[in-house]
């Protein structure tokens, strides 16, 4: 399967968080364009998870412990780990998930 990435549309998936979701057997990677202030709630979720910050300044919090993320940092979720986030500024983000996220789909 060939896609670019500028052709796939992109999804509102929570307050704020507008995604170019893209799916295989086993995993998804989402291309998040995040608005200024935006809040992702604690949860947690069985997927193993990479997030890495493409632009602007992300703050994230795992498992208690809450960071400020810039351009080129990335951080590894294990699955059921408590996380959140907040973009500082409007901030581009990729996140990849094992197995993939059905609820994305």
């Amino acid at each position: 399967m060939d896609l670019k990435l500028s052709e796939i549309k992109s999804k509102e998936i929570m307050p704020g968080y507008h995604g170019k979701l893209v799916h295989s057997e086993n995993m998804s990677i989402a291309f998040w364009e995040v608005e200024q202030g935006a809040v992702v709630p604690e949860h947690s979720h069985k997927n193993e998870q990479i997030m890495q910050v493409l632009e602007g300044l992300f703050e994230f919090t795992l498992e208690g412990k809450t960071k400020t993320y810039q351009p080129g940092d990335l951080v590894v979720i294990g699955p059921h780990k408590e996380h959140s986030g907040k973009a500082l500024t409007p901030c581009r983000l990729m996140d990849v998930f094992s197995p993939a996220r059905d609820e994305y789909k």
